[in-house]
């Protein structure tokens, strides 16, 4: 009877040890992000194993939708963790008091111009240039000379050539608008967009419909010249039914013609697991993450110590004097110069 009351209580400890294990195992975190957030499997998968936790990822639609919604929910949060914030949305995440302050110790590796917030309540993840791209090979055979500045675009030469993204819907478009207004100032930014509009500019409602509805290297579209990104020539070398060694397409990056946007990651005040949330975040910083970024989301890392891979170092730019606008200002000012672009360009 002693073994089996022994044999037993071994049982009975070997279940309650399995259950406690699987528990924790099964131990779950919530990312919530914009619905253009990807990450490689296994990268993510290395972060679970070693930490005996799933992620479950929520996409919420567009960064501002996304913002949002963590903000609706703030009492009673959807996630965790927030990706997506960006510093044309930065003021308004602030202000909104959803997020914890973390000095994650990977800040070290940031540089000090990507980050934002004194007090870490908004790590530095990813940047990348929101800038004109122009179709090579047409203006070659025009025997036109592919534009060097803004200002070109409203030149006779250049009539019916550009097409951009309706800022009001589109965060490339958004990125733009506030390249324009950073050039030309809020004085004259309305004077060089009606120039632009009788030049015979198409405003396309996304970057989708730009690109491959309108763009010259992209589509059957008579536009050799979109709103894209920096790093848009190494993504159309990567994709390339057939291997290139030279991209079709270029980007413009010229002194006070492109806006920098910096994506953010934040912990939400009232998350279940604090600690845990404060381990994604450092993963998200660190190279592992990092350099499983350029291939998946097309923009840079922020980690200085990240490698790039080598359509990156061959192809891609990075403007060395863009735009810069104080988050502050484009909160306060959003609104109204979306709808004086609104009365001007579309009206």
């Amino acid at each position: 009877m002693k073994k089996v009351a022994y044999y037993a209580g071994m049982c009975i400890l070997s279940v309650g040890m399995a259950l406690a294990s699987a528990a924790q195992a099964e131990k779950t975190i919530t990312l919530m992000t914009h619905d253009s957030f990807n990450i490689s499997k296994e990268v993510m998968a290395d972060f679970e194993k070693n930490n005996k936790v799933k992620v479950r990822f929520l996409k919420a639609g567009d960064a501002g939708g996304a913002l949002v919604q963590a903000i609706l929910s703030k009492d009673n949060p959807l996630a965790d963790v927030f990706y997506g914030v960006d510093n044309t949305f930065f003021s308004r995440a602030i202000a909104a008091d959803i997020f914890l302050p973390y000095a994650s110790p990977l800040l070290a590796m940031i540089p000090a111009r990507l980050k934002l917030d004194a007090e870490n309540r908004l790590l530095p993840v990813v940047y990348g240039d929101v800038c004109l791209n122009y179709d090579k090979e047409w203006f070659k055979k025009k025997n036109l000379a592919p534009p060097t500045d803004l200002t070109d675009l409203i030149k006779p030469a250049y009539k019916g050539l550009t097409v951009v993204e309706n800022p009001a819907i589109s965060s490339p478009g958004m990125a733009f608008l506030l390249a324009t207004i950073g050039r030309f100032g809020e004085d004259g930014y309305l004077d060089f967009w009606h120039k632009l509009r009788d030049n015979e500019v198409i405003v396309a409602n996304g970057w989708e419909d730009a690109y491959y509805g309108h763009f010259t290297s992209a589509s059957k579209g008579d536009r050799p010249i979109v709103v894209s990104y920096a790093s848009s020539p190494p993504a159309v070398v990567y994709y390339a039914e057939k291997p290139i060694t030279k991209a079709p397409t270029a980007a413009l990056v010229a002194d006070n013609t492109a806006f920098r946007q910096i994506e953010f990651v934040g912990i939400l005040s009232r998350t279940r697991e604090p600690e845990l949330a404060k381990k994604l975040v450092d993963f998200m910083l660190s190279r592992r993450f990092q350099e499983d970024i350029p291939l998946q989301m097309f923009v840079f890392p922020a980690n200085t110590t990240a490698r790039l891979p080598e359509v990156f170092v061959k192809y891609a730019v990075v403007a060395e004097k863009p735009v810069h606008l104080d988050p502050s200002t484009i909160e306060a000012n959003r609104d109204g110069w979306i709808e004086a672009w609104t009365n001007t360009v579309l009206r």
